[in-house]
Parts: structure tokens; C-alpha cells; sequence
């Protein structure tokens, strides 16, 4: 995603009627005949405020202004349209709003238009910002729809939406009959649900003529879309401006300190404009900021305030586009240094920014599904990713790009395109996705990038493990309930369990903690002690599960009792805890009752705090995370994985880390191979539990070890006479190989 840039233009205005009389207080007969002949909005037939003639004017000076015309008669005369842009040229607000328009000249007679957007936060941003350059109201005309909110009503004409969300609301409109225009942007960024919607959306086009369909994409992609599409109109949108590219190549090897003597540089020269600062991690992004925070308070004051700013990853972040107010007060007081990642590339959106230190390397998420785990791998970043970091620099005047390595490096070393996410990530989610809409009549998906076929093996046999395929293959009455949920489907598997087990009440506080950021805060230094003390109120002996339900009602209990959200900041700022993230975990556990509830699931009064509850909540997480058990194998803390030989610790915020007791066996949320091979979010069970609830095989095939021998004696203990009988069930239950039962339907 990208935004325009907002400069005061001066370019010659479109056809539009300017009203001087709004800046006349005389109220002469002139002026009422002037009101009289006011331009009207078409959208909702109210008369232009000032305001949108003034943005009107900012827009016109947009690099892609001057393909307004092309556009408008390539999308009348053709199906699929696509834009090649650079970041900050405007395509991500204009080309919806044109879209519109021309939805508006057909009478919405097939729909109106919708935007993709790989990251939630651009999308209410660019819904927001559309909103006010249109001159209507936000949530009624231009609305947006993301995780866990919807801001839409039924008269809005353009919406913004991530592209998973599209990618469900396809689950109940297989055809998208709702939209005349479809608008897929950041198709760059390459993430599983973009990829997948441009090869779903081929069989939707074939089957509704009417439907036209836009590809917003940085240049780099270009070749390949078009290749994968055919011959298509394609827009081209150039924009240049200076900005200086200064390589230093001694400085990878001690990047983090050449960074840190980089910023102090830049400040104490004088010379204006913000920093923003590429790093590989968030660790890294934490490290900085305390240094930087540390150093700044000792430096010259006459030269101003060093502002830190850091964006988190994902989740974590908001986007850097402060108001007009901020910005003119930040250019003579302050200078700010955004400290950021990969994943900020899009979400730069200030035009103060006149230096960019970028270090080339990023730390990637890759899945292995030999092991079910991600690994984090430091590697350079792609080509395309470094021209993108370049064109952040603002082109209101010459700007600088720091890149610590070298040229050599940026061509040998750097990939030219960033790799597809549907190849380094787990896919089981997008499997179930693809299986469901199978039953919709639209089986068949050609990728972009064929998935990686191990990772595809893999998810199938997660998902027939989860009982959710039949023996044919295609979608159970199960995995049809679990694809209604938004989450993980082990997460989903967990809640369709807790109705059995009559804990649902408890699952969805779980699944909505687990789902939100993380509940606990980012500590200071110094405040680790303080902040323990204040967890451990909060502990459960069950496991980390069980305290975050403590958290969650603990922070409900706050909320309901609390005269101000004030109040409620202030207690979750005194215990260190995220009260954004609380907030979004309570919206979130809404939602999830709300689909408990449409679809009749039996949901039982919540129980929490007996003996029997806490044993039935164990046996909801197992039956969807059986894959996920470690067992202490030495009695100090080393946990060995039971699907393969990677050894872990458990989390230092793990409760168990906290209370220094140790379970042997635990059932653990997430696990990443990384420096710490952490498990985080665990919860003790009994190796009598997992053999009573996990599938008997997928017992069978797990690799040898102790701990399975460990299993199989417990399993023998707990019926003896029945071992042959249960080897047969599991032959019976499975055709003769993995690779036989996962066969792609």
C-alpha cells in the first residue's frame, strides 16, 4: 500500500465549479446567486465543502493524476486493468475513487467497488483519508471492513478491506455479486490471500462478464502479472525525484553501531527532515530505541528534540502519518527517527521524511513443515524491497539513502523479487479456505507461484488429523463449522471441542487472548521486578491458558466497575499490561460468540475455577493442539518436541518459568526456532489425557523415541486387551499411506 503525497500544488483544477461567495460574508444577491449554483456531491447529493476543493487541488499534483483519463477508458473498455506504481505516486487512493465514479455512471448496477489491502491499518488509513477527499461521511459512503470490526453500512459505495477478509466473504458469495469493481492492491507484497484471490478470481470473471477487476502492483511484478493474466491494458505511472543513494559497504559488519552514529550525524548537522531506520527485527527495533532514547537526552537542545518513534511488526504497529498540526510543529521543534521493519515498508506514510538508513537484511519467518515450526532467518532483503525503502524518501526536495552494504551485495546477494508468502509459510489455513469454497464451485485455483508441495502434504494431513476432511478428501460436517471461525484451525478445532466438553464460555476467552497482541507490555528497564509482582496476582497453576482467562476477567471486571476508560488505562498501566491489546482481545471474543451463537453450537454456563472445568478446558486444547506436546526430558526445563527432535525452554514469561516449576509434560501454543528455541503459552496435561483424546493415527505416526515409548505404556496400561484391537481401528481409519489419504481432491 502506499499514499500520496500531500504538497500545496498549484496545478490547474478538473472541470469543477470553485465558490468564491463561501469566502464572502457580505450576503450581497451575487453571493446568493452563487449558492444557489453550488457544485453537488453525486455521491450523497449534498453540495463540496471548501475542504474538497482544497484536497481536489493536492490530488491533481499526484504523479498518477495525469492517467485519470486512460484508466477511466481502459476500465470501460476492458475487464482486468493494471496499475504500475511506485510507492507515494497515489494509486492506492485515486484508483478507488475513480472506480467509483465509474460504478456511479452505470448506476451501481453490478455493484459497488472494493480495495484490497494486505495490512489492516492501511485500510482504515486509505478509508479515512478517501472519505475526506470525497467530501462524504466515513462508515456510510466509504467504509472498511477488517479482522474483528466492519465500519460499512448497507449505502456504501467504496469499502476498504484486508484481503483475507474478502477472501471469507467469498465463503458466502462465491462470485462477489455485491461488487461492480474489484481492486487488488499491494499485489507486490505477495501475502496467501492475495495470491489466492488472483487465481480464484479468474474463474469469477469468466463467470460474470460484468465485472471488472484492477491490479495495483510496484513495477517489479509487472512482467509477471501480465504474463499470468495475458494481454491486459497495462497504466504506468512514473515519478522521480532526487534522492542521493550512499553505499557503505564497511558498515554491515557493525551495522547497529554505523546506524546509531548515522542518526547522531544526521541531527547534529542541522539539517531538517525526519529519519526513518530499516532493521531486521523487533529486537532489534527494541534495542535501538533505548539506546537511542539514552543518548538523545544528552545532545545539543538548540538543535532540537530527537523524537523515537518505533513501529512494530504487524500487529504491533500503527502507521506513521501524524497530522498536518504535528508535522508543523514537529519541522521547528522536532525531528523524529522511526525505527521500523520489512513489514513498515507500506506504512511510511509522512512526507517529512528526508533520510532512509536501510541495513539490506530482514528476519523472515520461514515454515518448515518436517517440523511444524517457523524458523527465523536473518537474509537479505529482495531488490524490490530496497527500491521500495528508497522511494519513501519525500520528493518535496532532495533527500538522502543511507544503504549499509554494498553495490556487489545488492546485486548478487539480493533477490529481485520478494518471495511469496504461500511459499514460507504453513498453509493449512489457506487449504481449508480453498476446500471450502470447493463446495461453492470453484475448486480449482491456478497460483501465481504453485505452493510448496510439502507444505501442501503437510496441511492436509493436519487437517485430516483435526477431522476435519473425509475419507474422500473433501470438507467434513467438522471442518465445515471450523472454516466459519477467523482463526487457526487447531484454535477452531479447540472451540468445536469445548461444546463437548462444556467449556466454550472459557474457549472463546482463551481463543480471543491468543488471537489478540500480546496482553503483557513492553518493560522499561528496571521494571522486570515490578512488573512480576504484578503477574504473578494473575498466575493460574494449570498453566499460562488458564491465566490469561485470569487476565481477561480481571480486566473485564476492571472495565465493568470503572466510571472512565481512563480508569481502565490506568489499572492496566499500573499491572503492565496492554490495554489495546485487552480491548482488541474483548472484540474479538464478541465475534467469536456471536458465530457460536448463528451457527447453535451448545454453549454451557461458564464453570471457571472447579476442578472438573479446568480438566475439561485441557481436554478442548488437546483435542486441537495434540500436535503441539513437549515433555521435559531431563528435569530442568529442556522440552523435546513429540513430532521431532527440536529441544526448547519454556518462555521467561511463562508461569511456570515465573514460579520455577517445571511440568514434564505441557501442550504449547507457539514455538519458532530462533537464538531461544522458546515455547510460549503453555499449560501442563498428563500423557493419560493426550492418549485419551489424540487420534490413534496419528499416534502411530509419530517418530520413535522415549517419549512415544513413555505413551505406548501408558496406552497399554490404560487397556491392556485392547491394543491389537486399537491397531486394526487405525488401518481401518487410514488408507495404506500418508501420501493415499492426503490426496488432493
Amino acid at each position: 500500500m502506499e499514499e500520496e503525497e500531500l504538497e500545496g500544488p498549484n496545478s490547474a483544477s478538473e472541470k469543477r465549479y470553485f465558490p468564491e461567495s463561501l469566502d464572502s460574508s457580505d450576503g450581497d444577491e451575487e453571493g446568493i446567486l452563487a449558492c444557489e449554483d453550488l457544485e453537488l456531491n453525486p455521491f450523497d447529493g449534498l453540495p463540496y465543502s471548501s475542504r474538497y476543493y482544497k484536497l481536489l487541488k493536492e490530488r491533481e499534483d499526484l504523479p498518477i493524476w495525469k492517467e485519470k483519463y486512460s484508466f477511466m477508458e481502459n476500465l470501460l473498455q476492458n475487464q482486468i486493468v493494471i496499475v504500475s506504481g511506485d510507492a507515494k505516486c497515489g494509486k492506492s487512493s485515486q484508483v478507488p475513487q475513480w472506480c467509483a465514479e465509474y460504478c456511479l455512471s452505470v448506476r451501481y448496477q453490478h455493484g459497488g467497488v472494493v480495495c484490497t489491502q494486505v495490512r489492516p491499518q492501511s485500510a482504515v488509513q486509505l478509508a479515512l483519508r478517501v472519505a475526506d477527499e470525497m467530501d462524504v461521511n466515513i462508515g456510510h459512503e466509504v467504509g472498511y471492513v477488517i479482522p474483528f470490526e466492519n465500519c460499512c453500512a448497507s449505502e456504501t459505495i467504496l469499502r476498504y478491506c484486508t484481503d483475507g477478509m474478502l477472501q471469507r466473504e467469498m465463503m458466502s458469495s462465491p462470485f462477489l455479486g455485491s461488487y461492480g469493481v474489484i481492486i487488488l492492491d499491494d499485489v507486490h507484497e505477495r501475502s496467501i490471500a492475495t495470491d489466492v484471490l488472483l487465481g480464484l478470481l479468474k474463474d469469477v470473471l469468466m463467470a460474470r462478464p460484468e465485472l471488472k477487476l484492477v491490479i495495483n502492483s510496484s513495477p517489479h511484478l509487472i512482467s509477471r502479472l501480465i504474463s499470468y493474466y495475458g494481454n491486459v491494458p497495462l497504466i504506468e505511472v512514473t515519478k522521480q525525484h532526487p534522492v542521493e543513494v550512499v553505499y557503505l559497504s564497511g558498515a554491515q559488519k557493525e551495522s547497529f553501531e554505523s546506524i546509531l552514529r548515522l542518526i547522531f550525524e544526521i541531527h547534529q548537522s542541522g539539517e531538517k527532515g525526519d529519519i526513518v531506520v530499516f532493521l531486521a527485527c523487533e529486537q532489534d527495533i527494541e534495542k535501538a530505541y533505548e539506546i537511542v532514547c539514552q543518548e538523545g537526552s544528552n545532545l545539543n537542545p538548540d538543535l532540537g528534540e530527537l523524537v523515537v518513534v518505533p513501529l512494530y511488526p504487524e500487529e504491533k504497529c500503527a502507521l506513521f502519518k501524524p497530522n498536518e498540526e504535528t508535522e508543523k510543529r514537529c519541522q521547528v521543534y522536532q525531528r523524529r527517527v522511526v525505527l521500523t521493519t520489512s513489514s513498515g515498508e507500506s506504512l511510511i506514510w509522512s512526507n517529512t521524511v528526508k533520510f532512509v538508513i536501510d541495513v539490506g537484511v530482514e528476519r523472515r519467518k520461514v515454515y518448515n513443515p518436517r517440523i511444524r515450526a517457523n524458523s527465523l532467518v536473518t537474509q537479505p532483503i529482495s531488490q524490490s524491497q530496497a527500491e521500495i525503502r528508497k522511494q519513501i524518501v519525500s520528493s518535496s526536495s532532495p533527500g538522502k539513502l543511507f544503504r549499509l552494504y554494498s553495490e556487489e551485495f545488492a546485486s548478487k546477494d539480493m533477490r529481485p523479487l520478494k518471495p511469496a508468502e504461500m511459499q514460507e509459510a504453513n498453509l493449512t489455513s489457506m487449504v481449508l479456505f480453498v476446500k471450502r469454497i470447493d463446495i461453492a464451485g470453484l475448486g480449482h485455483c491456478d497460483f501465481i507461484n504453485r505452493p510448496a508441495p510439502e507444505s501442501l502434504m503437510q496441511a492436509l494431513e493436519d487437517l485430516d488429523y483435526l477431522a476435519a476432511l473425509d475419507n474422500d478428501g473433501n470438507l467434513s460436517e467438522f471442518g465445515i463449522i471450523m472454516s466459519e471461525f477467523p482463526l487457526d484451525p487447531q484454535l477452531s478445532k479447540s472451540i468445536l471441542a469445548s461444546c463437548e466438553f462444556d467449556c466454550v464460555e472459557e474457549m472463546l476467552t482463551i481463543a480471543a487472548m491468543v488471537t489478540a497482541p500480546n496482553c503483557f507490555s513492553n518493560l522499561p528497564r528496571g521494571a522486570e521486578e515490578a512488573a512480576l509482582t504484578c503477574w504473578k496476582t494473575f498466575l493460574h497453576p494449570e498453566g499460562d491458558h488458564f491465566t490469561l482467562i485470569n487476565i481477561y476477567k480481571a480486566y473485564q471486571d476492571t472495565a465493568l466497575n470503572s466510571t472512565s476508560e481512563h480508569c481502565v488505562e490506568k489499572w492496566c498501566h499500573d499491572h503492565f499490561l496492554n490495554c489495546c491489546a485487552l480491548r482488541m482481545a474483548d472484540v474479538i471474543r464478541a465475534e467469536l460468540l456471536e458465530i457460536v451463537k448463528r451457527i447453535e453450537l451448545p454453549c454451557a454456563d461458564p464453570a471457571f475455577g472447579s476442578e472438573e472445568n479446568a480438566l475439561n478446558i485441557k481436554k478442548a486444547l488437546l483435542s486441537g493442539y495434540f500436535m503441539q506436546i513437549a515433555r521435559d526430558v531431563d528435569g530442568s526445563g529442556n522440552y523435546l518436541m513429540l513430532t521431532h527432535k527440536q529441544v526448547a525452554q519454556l518462555h521467561p514469561r511463562s508461569g511456570y518459568s515465573i514460579t520455577k516449576k517445571m511440568p514434564e509434560w505441557v501442550l504449547f501454543h507457539k514455538f519458532s526456532i530462533a537464538e531461544n528455541n522458546y515455547i510460549r503459552i503453555t499449560s501442563e496435561i498428563s500423557p493419560e489425557l493426550f492418549m485419551q483424546l489424540a487420534p490413534q493415527y496419528y499416534f502411530s505416526n509419530l517418530p520413535p523415541s522415549e517419549s512415544k515409548d513413555i505413551l505406548h505404556q501408558v496406552m497399554d496400561h490404560l487397556s491392556p486387551m485392547s491394543t491389537m484391537k486399537k491397531e486394526q481401528n487405525v488401518c481401518e481409519k487410514c488408507p495404506e499411506t500418508a501420501e493415499q489419504r492426503c490426496a488432493l481432491q
